[in-house]
């Protein structure tokens, strides 16, 4: 029986991974994916949030070898976390169906980069989808699993915001599957990939490149509306939405399996027309792919590689106009909640003079005013070694000015490995990390983490202590305050810190007051 409503692409993906009889969903929350695994437990299916992007990929890799169907769910710059496992699991591949869902940023809406994890397909080999809405999105993730099972392989799913958060009508179309019993069968052959077995399946990986652009050729997942001999647009994803109303007259050509790209298919419909033209948001991953094969196509200009696409914008890029795009008044930035616990901890800093090594989460605002705290910013887990390695150059005076924050979710993704390179290799002046314990993953949606000693759907979990953490692996002193309650006593215990050739950790304890607001709302139901 079929069922239509009303889904975002993130619900949609959720839906098929149910309505599919995927086994285990696992993830890292990050915008614009967050919601998907959320969706997922909240139907019925069973999601984990694990500690960071590679755990994630591991773990959905093991439920795959088992005969298991697996869903991983990450932002973009977190499938950077998971490359090394993604590389060499494309090599061996599993028998249960596994799909990886990056769901990337054009014009950094909430990210620190514009990167275009189409490279990504390309550089592993592996299979990719990447659907224009929701029904899309929900009947290309049910085709994946199939394409995943057929050629033993891995394969991407790629999302942009603006598939992930819109909402169009949905049918879900039955043919419902239970999760599948798992089990495993021995086959080192395949599964372990020494020297001589990961050079017969580099042989295996580039055959099912060609069988599957061969299938590709066949049109399933090619949409072509043919009007205009004069102009013929090829593109994928969000672009073939803003072609339809930036160019009406043309001939379109629209890709949903965009790795192998079906270069037979595109052949054709080049020379059907007398100017071909690849629209294409993010890289020109498509124009120089097909420009390589040797098929004529028009790109697009550099300035149009940055940012989402519009209607506006693609009629400029169609038309070859480089004027620059109309100046959209900035709305207000994003700023730290009136009532939020890191408000303090900044004010500290920023009267203290400490050189910020920060980090990404709701604390990374602290470079704004009125704190403009922060220092340096590279990735998840990169306050604390990037501090460390300031200790170890910087003049000694300027060396005890350097603090390292996180939070509690960014310390149990990658900055526990920080703690570990401070303890083993410390610097002549010791160090001193911040973390920040709102006890919740904030800024992606409220979601829970080790730390929280919740699960995904909020039930009691273990809890992992992050101060025992600490303590274990060496540091020599850890503290713990709310620099909200005692200011005073924070800003001399931060000082005193500061002084010491000791390594420090100061664990910054109060809860986020949204989700404490949440939490005793659905306490209360």
């Amino acid at each position: 029986m079929s069922q239509r409503l009303l889904a975002s692409g993130n619900e949609a993906i959720a839906y098929a991974a149910y309505d599919c009889g995927v086994n285990w969903g696992v993830g890292y929350p990050g915008t614009p994916s967050s919601e998907i695994l959320d969706e997922f437990s909240k139907l019925g299916g069973s999601a984990e949030w694990a500690p960071n992007e590679k755990a994630a990929l591991e773990v959905a890799i093991g439920c795959a070898y088992a005969n298991g169907r697996s869903l991983v769910t990450m932002k973009h710059v977190g499938l950077n976390v998971a490359a090394d496992p993604l590389f060499t699991i494309a090599y061996s591949g599993t028998p249960g169906g596994l799909v990886i869902v990056t769901a990337d940023d054009p014009g950094m809406a909430s990210s620190q980069n514009e990167q275009d994890n189409r490279r990504y397909a390309t550089a592993a080999a592996i299979p990719m989808f990447e659907p224009a809405d929701s029904q899309e999105a929900y009947d290309f993730l049910i085709e994946a699993y199939d394409v995943a099972e057929k050629y033993r392989c891995p394969v991407l799913f790629r999302m942009t915001t603006r598939v992930c958060h819109s909402k169009c009508v949905l049918e879900r179309r039955g043919n419902f599957r239970k999760p599948a019993e798992g089990h495993f069968d021995k086959d080192p052959k395949s599964n372990v990939m020494i020297p001589a077995y990961a050079r017969i399946a580099h042989r295996r990986i580039r055959k099912n490149l060609h069988d599957l652009e061969d299938w590709n050729n066949q049109g399933k997942f090619i949409r072509e509306i043919r009007k205009s001999d004069e102009l013929g647009i090829i593109t994928s994803g969000i672009s073939y939405q803003h072609v339809l109303d930036a160019a009406p007259e043309a001939s379109v050509l629209k890709l949903g399996f965009t790795y192998p790209l079906p270069m037979e298919a595109i052949r054709k419909f080049a020379a059907s027309v007398k100017r071909c033209v690849v629209v294409e948001e993010g890289d020109p991953v498509l124009a120089d792919a097909i420009n390589a094969a040797g098929i004529r196509v028009e790109g697009k200009a550099e300035e149009f590689r940055f940012g989402e696409l519009n209607v506006q914008r693609v009629r400029k890029l169609i038309a070859n106009d480089t004027t620059p795009d109309r100046v959209i008044p900035a709305g207000k930035p994003p700023q730290l909640c009136p009532g939020c616990p890191h408000r303090k901890t900044y004010e500290v800093l920023r009267d203290t003079k400490c050189i910020v090594s920060g980090d990404i989460g709701c604390y990374t605002l602290g470079v704004l005013p009125p704190f403009e705290a922060v220092d340096t910013c590279v990735c998840m887990g990169a306050s604390v070694t990037v501090g460390l390695g300031m200790r170890k150059v910087l003049p000694e005076a300027e060396a005890r000015r350097v603090v390292s924050v996180i939070g509690d979710s960014t310390f149990m993704h990658t900055g526990i490995n920080g703690i570990v390179e401070m303890v083993y290799n410390r610097p002549a002046t010791g160090h001193v990390v911040l973390i920040l314990d709102n006890s919740i993953t904030a800024m992606t949606g409220m979601q829970e983490n080790p730390s929280t000693g919740r699960k995904l759907d909020h039930t009691p979990a273990p809890q992992v202590s992050i101060e025992k953490v600490c303590e274990g692996i060496g540091v020599d002193h850890v503290d713990v305050i709310d620099s909200t309650k005692e200011t005073e006593r924070f800003r001399e215990l931060l000082l005193n810190r500061l002084a010491s050739n000791d390594l420090s950790v100061i664990i910054v304890r109060r809860p986020c007051i949204i989700a404490l607001a949440k939490m005793k709302q659905s306490e209360g139901k």
